[in-house]
């Protein structure tokens, strides 16, 4: 599957927005991709992690033995592609601000970990899930997305596998365009780290 295939199926079910979007990591953007219009439709949904597993295979990264994403967004792409390589999937949610693992979920040490996101800006909330696991004892040998909006720029601290690289420009508050600045800023995602 290449970008534009990834990028079709996102139009399709309208999750490419346009206007004024303030982004997790603050930065303002012209684009937002709300993948939960994607993830709503499970069709959809196990196209996108089957190529994105099938990408991992390739990727030459060797066996893994379970992924783990960060919660909300990462859950659903990381279960999804956990089910089509064949190894468990977990996740790490935030506890008084810091990714961590709950729900009983545990992590043999040395573990191999495939970290998966739903998608890659600046690599913020990759590198803190990343940080976590480490901290836990597993050995993250890469992290994968279905979009990397940084198309490749963005360091996450381990080699990143990205079905879609898809650069979406994003600003600082004091240097977002004229045509953006006239337009009212939503924030349509999850995490509520920024205001």
């Amino acid at each position: 599957m290449q970008t534009e295939d990834v990028l079709k199926i996102f139009k399709e079910c309208d999750a490419i927005l346009e206007g004024h979007f303030i982004l997790s990591s603050g930065l303002r953007s012209p684009v937002f991709l709300q993948k939960a219009r994607v993830f709503m439709y499970p069709e959809q949904s196990e196209k996108l992690c089957r190529a994105l597993a099938d990408a991992v295979r390739q990727s030459g990264i060797g066996t893994i033995d379970m992924i783990v994403s960060p919660a909300v967004g990462g859950i659903i792409p990381g279960y999804e592609t956990a089910r089509h390589l064949g190894v468990p999937a977990a996740f790490v949610e935030r506890q008084d601000g810091k990714f961590a693992l709950r729900r009983g979920f545990e992590i043999p040490e040395n573990s191999r970990v495939l970290m998966v996101e739903d998608i890659v800006s600046t690599g913020l909330s990759s590198r803190e899930c990343i940080n976590c696991l480490n901290s836990l004892g597993a050995n993250v040998v890469a992290a994968a997305c279905i979009v990397d909006r940084s198309a490749g720029e963005a360091d996450v601290g381990v080699p990143l596998i990205s079905l879609a690289q898809y650069r979406v420009p994003a600003y600082k508050v004091d240097e977002i365009p004229d045509e953006m600045a006239g337009i009212p800023a939503i924030k349509p995602g999850s995490r509520g780290l920024v205001s």
